[in-house]
């Protein structure tokens, strides 16, 4: 399993390479579960990352369809592999199939993201975004918590989240897994079957508005990995 932490600027970065991170995920966390951070602080972590790791970028929740066409090309110009989308507030499949679409032929790899609380923000739920990302030809998906009061597991039960994991394989789909996860979470989500497993919070000092931490990642990877914790390690 993969270990993807989101830095919201380009020191936040490096420390997250340093620490062994497998995807480095571009995100304003004072700006939502998936806030975009600004074009020239993107370039700047893309320039940081440099080929070392793939880059994804959070795009927000979709609006338009142009507009996230626009912010999908901008991305894919920076440097980006990855790109998240989620549709807070969309509750029809039918219209997320239409924002979605207009992001596939923008360059970049798409990942559609379910939110596990869809009920409390008036969206639809991971399964519906799931069929979605099938039928548009997405990259793959991931299922993030909205309302970053709750972990993902405290939300969904475990056998849900492993049958939603096998769906996803099942339609040839990435899975993700994300949402206020702390260390003991990514046995969890590896056991689950998930490729890749976000996290913000546990990877700062100071929860997920501080600073991301080289130590903390270092934690992390080893923990996604199934490898031995280093001694030095910082408990999460």
């Amino acid at each position: 399993m993969q270990l993807l932490v989101s830095v919201a600027d380009p020191r936040e970065a490096r420390a997250a390479l340093a620490g062994g991170a497998d995807l480095i995920d571009a995100k304003e966390p004072r700006r939502g579960a998936l806030g975009a951070v600004a074009p020239g602080r993107l370039r700047g972590i893309c320039n940081a990352v440099g080929a070392h790791r793939p880059v994804s970028a959070a795009l927000g929740d979709a609006i338009t369809a142009a507009r996230i066409e626009r912010a999908a090309q901008a991305a894919g110009k920076a440097g980006v592999t990855y790109v998240k989308v989620g549709f807070r507030g969309i509750g029809s499949a039918a219209r997320i199939r239409e924002l979605a679409v207009a992001a596939v032929g923008a360059g970049v790899h798409l990942i559609l993201v379910g939110y596990a609380d869809w009920d409390r923000v008036g969206g639809a739920g991971p399964d519906v975004v799931l069929d979605v990302a099938a039928a548009v030809g997405a990259t793959g998906v991931l299922m993030d918590t909205a309302i970053k009061e709750a972990g993902l597991f405290d939300l969904v039960p475990r056998d849900i989240v492993t049958a939603w994991v096998a769906a996803a394989h099942g339609a040839g789909l990435l899975a993700a897994l994300a949402g206020s996860l702390t260390g003991p979470d990514l046995r969890t989500a590896r056991e689950a079957g998930a490729d890749i497993v976000g996290v913000r919070g546990a990877a700062c000092l100071g929860g997920r508005t501080g600073c991301v931490s080289a130590a903390r990642v270092v934690t992390l990877s080893a923990l996604a990995r199934r490898a031995p914790l280093p001694r030095s390690g910082a408990l999460v």
